[in-house]
């Protein structure tokens, strides 16, 4: 589903923000990248997204290889991915299904199919009673679940959490965590960065750390070199 293969990205001030990454995650598997900030977890999850091309290496996610979409390539990749990001980034002024059904509008969905799609989503992530209400009447981890439905809605290949418990309280960080492992219970690969260590502790989940711009740990790949 997503391999980097040597890849580097240098930004046009000239900071490096990838070094030499290289690893493979496969379809179904949920993996935590871990790092101190500017260690390059946003770097990784920029070329997933295709906002972004590699200065060297290759990337290729979901069958696409970045460094050679075109311009109408990249919609048709980010159809097939979901993003989450700390800060919710939820319209204020619109309803919470209207802002699932933004998700779908802006990929040219069928207007007919909207209504049911959304209600699903938000269903999954426990908040179809709350369709009516508006962001300011949630709490931050409803929040967050609205802007995980508004990720699902298109029934993604990959979903990519950027410390999406952030700026959450310890009860809402597990509620969330709890929610992404059912998401990806269900197939979908799950890509989360994240500075908290002890969730990432209690887990067991594949880790690829990163510092400085290189990858200085990968616990899929360490863990099986350790198997006898």
């Amino acid at each position: 589903m997503i391999r980097f293969n040597h890849v580097s990205i240098t930004y046009g001030n000239g900071v490096s923000g990838l070094k030499d990454a290289s690893f493979h995650i496969p379809r179904g598997q949920f993996v935590f990248l871990t790092g101190h900030s500017g260690a390059g977890k946003s770097s990784i999850l920029s070329l997933i997204f295709a906002e972004q091309k590699p200065t060297e290496g290759e990337v290729k996610v979901s069958g696409y290889q970045i460094s050679k979409l075109t311009a109408r390539e990249i919609p048709r990749l980010r159809r097939r991915l979901g993003i989450v990001f700390q800060d919710f980034r939820l319209l204020e002024y619109r309803t919470v299904e209207e802002n699932v059904a933004f998700a779908l509008e802006v990929t040219g969905a069928r207007h007919e199919s909207i209504p049911n799609r959304v209600m699903r989503a938000l269903t999954q992530v426990g908040l179809a009673s709350k369709a009516r209400g508006y962001p300011k009447e949630l709490s931050g981890g409803e929040q967050q679940r609205v802007a995980i439905a508004r990720a699902l809605v298109n029934d993604p290949h990959i979903l990519i959490a950027d410390e999406p418990t952030g700026n959450l309280d310890e009860r809402a960080t597990r509620g969330i965590f709890q929610l992404l492992r059912e998401i990806n219970a269900g197939g979908t690969v799950v890509v989360m960065a994240t500075h908290d260590m002890e969730l990432v502790r209690d887990t067991g989940f594949r880790t690829i750390e990163l510092k400085n711009g290189r990858v200085v740990y990968d616990s899929g790949v360490d863990d099986a070199e350790a198997a006898p």
